[in-house]
């Protein structure tokens, strides 16, 4: 195997682990109970699965055409800059929204920092938390 050979085995084993993220991916958002931690899911694993197909596909056309695509690389830059923040407006917005946690989370705690006091809590979490 020379160079070339190596170099597009490595480009489609990116491409091909950016698909089982993407796969991943939507497993989390699927099986996750709340708005806020099915948008991680789809925030971090989708951008990785983007981001590994896309450099797959750079190395792939840098090694098999001899071509270094300024677009696939613009792509890679404006996904690892767009997707977490538009993830991270998206969580904002439910928050300010009162979008309600899952029933499992155990603690708010952005609530101290927004609203300057603590939420009230409920009788049985007291009563737990003294014995």
């Amino acid at each position: 195997m020379n160079e070339n050979e190596i170099g597009e085995f490595i480009g489609a084993l990116l491409i091909l682990l950016g698909s089982i993220f993407s796969v991943i991916s939507v497993f989390g958002i699927i099986r996750l109970p709340d708005v806020y931690t099915r948008s991680h899911a789809a925030t971090k694993s989708s951008t990785l699965s983007v981001l590994l197909t896309l450099i797959g596909v750079f190395l792939y056309f840098l090694f098999h055409d001899h071509f270094v695509s300024v677009r696939v690389l613009l792509g890679i830059v404006f996904v690892f800059l767009t997707a977490p923040v538009a993830g991270h407006l998206i969580i904002r917005a439910a928050y300010r929204s009162k979008v309600g946690l899952a029933d499992i989370s155990v603690e708010d705690e952005l609530y101290e920092v927004i609203h300057g006091d603590k939420p009230a809590k409920d009788e049985e979490t007291e009563d737990e938390e003294r014995s």
